[in-house]
């Protein structure tokens, strides 16, 4: 056997550009293997859900702690008022936004670390980054919950095509979910779901809920979402999850509910065929 031989590599990628979409898809086309395909993946609102207190924590803890033995959770938080003023210094001093990101992502970790902490003595603790990449599956092997920051890790390698980072807690909830081919995703806030415009803004008594909608319906939609829009690019590629409801954590067994399949909200149907 020659050297050239003992060296080589047969594979039809081994010696082409991974750019080359007619080359890979034969490769990459087929569905992935569902890693985790028994977890729920939870996503409490910072702005909407932790920064409101013990009035709006508590319920939402208690009800996490009836639903444990029913379900194995990866819960995420994302940032709330503190992270729009850490914005606003930092772009006072002219922060690229590759810095602005991690600083956006530590007071989601600090959320975190709050609702870890109301939920220690059932055995749930916050975990970093890397432990949920590598070991998410051992954790929850030895409890049925574990709490961890929904900001993506792009930190200073956020895309630099905006002022702020746009791929905020939505957005990496939903990455995470879909990577781990957890068996779905619902995202906590404080209104029932998605509307036509913003039911708090000026005309919202004028605002409709959708009740069922698409990634791409909701891309036509012009002024706010209860997400971040960058969810909206990342939904229409997804390869796991199919759908994501929005429910009111404000409203005691919402969150129950959803994880029981029910339809309590607003669900989004995403880009993900069906398998």
């Amino acid at each position: 056997m020659s050297t050239n031989t003992i060296k080589h590599v047969a594979s039809p990628l081994a010696r082409q550009t991974l750019l080359d979409g007619d080359l890979t898809r034969p490769v990459a086309g087929r569905r992935p293997i569902r890693i985790l395909p028994w977890l729920q993946v939870v996503k409490i609102g910072g702005r909407s859900i932790m920064d409101r207190g013990a009035e709006a924590i508590l319920p939402i803890v208690d009800e996490i702690r009836k639903l444990l033995p029913e379900h194995r959770l990866l819960i995420l938080t994302g940032a709330g008022i503190r992270a729009r003023h850490l914005y606003g210094v930092g772009l006072d001093l002219g922060l690229p936004v590759g810095s602005l990101a991690p600083l956006a992502a530590s007071e989601a970790g600090q959320n975190g670390h709050i609702l870890a902490a109301m939920l220690a003595p059932e055995g749930v603790s916050y975990v970093e980054h890397p432990t949920i990449a590598s070991q998410l599956a051992i954790h929850l092997t030895a409890t049925r919950a574990v709490v961890g920051s929904a900001f993506p890790p792009y930190h200073h390698h956020e895309f630099p095509n905006s002022r702020l980072p746009i791929h905020r807690a939505d957005t990496g909830a939903f990455l995470l979910a879909d990577a781990l081919g957890a068996a779905g995703l619902t995202i906590v806030e404080d209104v029932d779901g998605v509307y036509t415009t913003d039911p708090k803004g000026p005309g919202g008594e004028q605002a409709q809920l959708l009740s069922e909608t698409s990634v791409a319906d909701l891309a036509k939609l012009q002024g706010t979402l209860p997400f971040d829009r960058a969810l909206l690019e990342v939904m229409a590629t997804a390869r796991n999850i199919g759908h994501v409801q929005v429910v009111n954590g404000l409203v005691p067994g919402r969150l129950t509910a959803a994880l029981r399949g029910e339809h309590v909200g607003t669900l989004i149907h995403t880009g993900a065929s069906a398998a």
